[in-house]
């Protein structure tokens, strides 16, 4: 058996097909449908040659009117790239995740008209699939131009989260600055979080070496086999969720549009600018395009001639529940991390896989987050597994985010590739790129530019 996404739900199928063999399982006449799968349209002529894998994306649209088809999901009725453009805006944003709703809420606050295109809902790929763990100083033992721009997005944070309170009172993003407490199991790890110490005036932080007695103090139900850690007090943690589900009614309250179900399918161009969008439910006019697609900006970008080298890198996690919550900050450890929600449940998470767009979880990859877990908070082996969950990060070849303009395209400016760390930078990411469409390009966005990758 192999699991498939077809129009935003899960089927599952017997093996893999062809893409033909698909459509007439679901009763779909190739010849009045675009196929697009992982967020690259298929041309017709390959279709034959297509073979459907475990964990592909599919996105079947019917270009012409008249008749109607199921296939797993909604019909989606596409108008034929003859009719003109049913809306524009001044900046239309393909990628609704949290990336692409921070872009849109801050050009909003500037009185630039929005639009955000997404395939699925809003903020449910990578941005659902997240544990909201706010902490730039992951890799605090070898600070870069990551950290510094986790450290500056941070800094944001209270900023924006007041901002969204006055905007939308009714939603609580349960944004909370309670610490991240790294710990480690032997002299080595330790060693390790040591070296990171030398960094903390440089960086502007407050970090605290903590022997097993004070680890302990601080979270009494940590595992009796931890030997120290570092407290980064000024780190904490955010719903995912709640913070995207913000973002999108202020935003929308400022005039911006977030259109769901409505995957680009390629663009309209004229020169050397991107004029229109094409989906679904047709075509969008443009001032100014962004593409902020997560791991599927790729396949976007390569319709317009350039490679961004993003890709996706699956993570797995899992929910703990029923239970009195063990802790009461997050938890990193080098095999894994735990943090407690609102909610009352525990977050377990994640595993990091390259196995291409592949949305499921899987025995091993949920054995390896229990194992972290357990190893942590040992309590949790009495704990229920609430649910598990899988999601696609977007990767780049150096680890950095990839923001900036297109090479080739004066309208047409990327933000993606920001891998575990889309909900931090998502306030930063919203600013600089904001700033880049408004007022130019910034020195502040030049190590991340997408020309790093060009010969």
């Amino acid at each position: 058996m192999i699991s498939v996404t077809i129009n935003g739900k899960r089927r599952e199928l017997a093996a893999e097909a062809s893409l033909p063999e698909l459509l007439a399982s679901l009763n779909v006449n190739p010849r009045t449908v675009a196929v697009a799968i992982n967020g690259e349209v298929v041309p017709k002529r390959e279709y034959p040659q297509t073979t459907v894998r475990d964990g592909d994306v599919l996105e079947i649209v019917r270009m012409v009117g008249g008749g109607s088809f199921e296939a797993g999901g909604p019909k989606l009725e596409a108008r034929t790239s003859s009719l003109e453009p049913r809306a524009s805006a001044e900046c239309v944003i393909v990628g609704a995740g949290i990336v692409g709703c921070a872009i849109a809420y801050e050009l909003s606050r500037r009185g630039v008209r929005c639009l955000a295109l997404d395939s699925r809902r809003a903020g449910m790929a990578a941005t659902n699939a997240a544990a909201g763990v706010l902490s730039p100083l992951a890799e605090f033992e070898r600070p870069g131009a990551l950290v510094r721009l986790g450290l500056q997005s941070l800094r944001l944070y209270p900023t924006w989260v007041e901002r969204l309170r006055e905007d939308v009172p009714d939603i609580d993003v349960e944004f909370a600055q309670n610490g991240v407490l790294r710990v480690a199991f032997n002299d080595e790890e330790l060693a390790g979080y040591r070296s990171g110490l030398r960094y903390r005036d440089e960086l502007g932080v407050e970090l605290m070496e903590l022997d097993a007695a004070l680890v302990h103090e601080v979270e009494p139900r940590l595992s009796p086999r931890i030997v120290g850690g570092v407290l980064s007090p000024d780190e904490g943690q955010v719903s995912n969720q709640m913070f995207t589900l913000a973002l999108t009614r202020a935003a929308t309250k400022r005039g911006a549009r977030i259109i769901e179900g409505a995957p680009a399918l390629g663009f309209r161009r004229r020169g050397g600018r991107v004029t229109a969008v094409r989906t679904p439910q047709g075509e969008f006019a443009c001032d100014h395009l962004v593409l902020a697609a997560g791991p599927w900006t790729r396949p976007l970008a390569r319709r317009l001639g350039v490679d961004v080298p993003t890709f996706p890198v699956r993570g797995q996690m899992l929910a703990y529940g029923r239970m009195v919550t063990p802790i009461g900050r997050p938890v990193w450890g080098k095999r894994g991390y735990v943090l407690p929600r609102a909610n009352g449940l525990v977050f377990a998470g994640a595993t990091v896989e390259q196995v291409g767009f592949r949305i499921r979880t899987t025995k091993r990859g949920l054995n390896s987050v229990r194992r972290g877990a357990l190893e942590l908070v040992p309590q949790l082996r009495h704990a229920t597994e609430q649910f598990p969950w899988a999601g696609l990060r977007p990767g780049s070849p150096d680890g950095l985010p990839i923001m900036g303009a297109l090479p080739g395209w004066s309208n047409v400016t990327v933000a993606t590739g920001h891998f575990r760390n889309g909900i931090l930078l998502a306030p930063l990411t919203g600013e600089l790129i904001a700033d880049a469409i408004t007022f130019g390009p910034s020195e502040a966005l030049a190590p991340f530019n997408p020309t790093r990758f060009q010969d």
